[in-house]
């Protein structure tokens, strides 16, 4: 049974979500469609673009992504004290870049006088838009949305392009973010498209090591604070227009990444390399359970992940008796040695 998506998501629990949107019928409508041999790889272009658009309108900022034939993943931290710092008239500018807005709002932009009552008015509707930016299920909507009305338009039809609604979880801590991003910037890899991070096309990691061959000429400190301006920066960066919210280096990620993805890929040593060991240590993650997890955390998880406490508390938030993940909870926190 569907459950509503306010019994799933509250900002208060955590800002950080798992998202997943499916094409209609699991065919290769982002890929190559094996029965009429008809490529449609540019639509993952447009997914990327999409996101990277939205993320700069709304309070969202994008962690990771991974751009499949028949799906994508995004990783998405909801910054709600970012939307309250917004002005009035950013708010509808912000807004109005999506949809047209009211008639009050267009002759509010025409630069046209407002009386009282239109005034009252127009703070109402600036706080609705206000709340719209730090929703992600609008910016869901406003991502599936335009990527179905594109593709209908390509293959001159119409109707459902997106299997259904989008799936999300709520991320609990920084271990299940981490492993979150993890799982999905390794896509490409686990489902053998790819061998390599730089070769997995249409992932946020392959992005951020883009940028990182960018910068050979710097040194590393300077490295660090030269991160993709459409991505969620890590710690290592603090400036006035780049924050930092993901909890470890950009080195430590992809040291991470790079370790779980060579343990995944058949033909390269399946193990944690000793440099990688530390910040598992750190995380509270155990480095033997971590590449399982990882390959296997679609069927671990499902509506939110995190420690058995941190899902202990969302259940109880949301009233819920159980919820999957439990099992792969406790492979992942198990006791480290």
């Amino acid at each position: 049974m569907t459950i509503p998506r306010n019994q799933q998501v509250d900002l208060n629990v955590t800002p950080y979500y798992h998202c997943m949107a499916r094409c209609v019928r699991r065919t290769y409508l982002c890929g190559v469609d094996a029965l009429t041999g008809r490529d449609f790889s540019h639509r993952r272009e447009w997914i990327v673009e999409q996101l990277k658009l939205l993320s700069s309108i709304f309070a969202i900022d994008i962690c990771a992504y991974a751009v499949m034939s028949n799906h994508y993943h995004v990783v998405l931290h909801v910054d709600i004290e970012r939307a309250k710092s917004f002005t009035g008239d950013e708010v509808i500018e912000r807004w109005c870049h999506l949809y047209n807005g009211t008639p009050l709002v267009k002759k509010h932009r025409a630069g046209e006088m407002l009386c009282e009552a239109e005034q009252i008015s127009l703070e109402g509707i600036i706080q609705k838009y206000r709340e719209n930016l730090a929703n992600m299920s609008w910016f869901m909507r406003c991502m599936n949305e335009t990527i179905s009305r594109m593709a209908n338009k390509e293959d001159k039809c119409s109707g459902h392009f997106w299997e259904g609604r989008f799936k999300s979880q709520a991320l609990l801590d920084e271990k299940a973010l981490l492993t979150c991003m993890a799982y999905v910037d390794l896509n490409p890899i686990r489902a053998g498209v790819a061998d390599s991070l730089e070769g997995s096309d249409f992932t946020s990691v392959q992005e951020r090591l883009l940028a990182l061959a960018n910068t050979a000429q710097f040194a590393d400190a300077e490295k660090e604070s030269m991160q993709p301006a459409s991505l969620a920066s890590f710690s290592a960066v603090e400036t006035d227009t780049h924050r930092s919210i993901l909890p470890v280096s950009l080195h430590a990620y992809l040291e991470l990444v790079d370790a779980a993805g060579r343990a995944i890929c058949q033909d390269k040593p399946g193990y944690i390399s000793e440099n990688v060991a530390p910040i598992l240590h750190q995380l509270g993650i155990n480095s033997s359970s971590f590449v399982v997890v990882i390959k296997n955390y679609h069927r671990l998880f499902k509506f939110a992940s995190g420690s058995i406490t941190e899902l202990q508390r969302y259940n109880q938030h949301f009233g819920k008796k159980w919820s999957k993940g439990l099992r792969g909870s406790r492979l992942l926190y198990a006791k480290l040695a």
